[in-house]
């Protein structure tokens, strides 16, 4: 019976592992949104030192509640695993620790968006046509 559970646990982080594994190779074969937008802000755009200084204090306002929203989707990653080596399956611990990382994931987009719209805020009329633009392929997956 304990080669049974341990088989299962095998098959289970064997696929969590080729899940992340699979979506590592798509970011790195597509290049993330973050860097497009990165480049679209710093570069293409042509911000005014003004609109420069805004969105660099935006960014380094979000830097440090990103790392923290990090954090957390890691160690909600830990809870699940800790889940898993228990139940070695689909239980109600799985099932509670999915949840709560769904709740990370979700606030973590929520803040993602209000960062890019604190972005937008300081754009000009022309700019936040790109910006919009670039924001909408990257969602959507045109244009690349």
């Amino acid at each position: 019976m304990a080669w049974r559970k341990t088989l299962v646990f095998a098959i289970v982080a064997f696929a969590f592992g080729m899940i992340g594994a699979l979506v590592g190779q798509t970011l790195i074969r597509s290049g993330t949104p973050e860097s497009e937008l990165h480049d679209l802000l710093h570069h293409q755009l042509n911000l005014d030192a003004k609109q420069q200084a805004q969105i660099d204090v935006i960014e380094q306002r979000f830097a440090v509640r990103r790392r923290a929203l990090e954090l957390e989707l890691r160690a909600d990653n830990a809870h699940l695993a800790d889940a898993i080596q228990a139940e070695h399956g689909y239980g109600p611990r799985v099932s509670d620790a999915i949840d709560r990382s769904h709740v990370a994931m979700g606030q973590m987009q929520k803040e993602t968006l209000e960062h890019i719209f604190a972005m937008r805020s300081v754009l000009t009329t022309e700019q936040s046509a790109k910006f919009d633009k670039e924001i909408v392929n990257a969602l959507t997956g045109k244009d690349r």
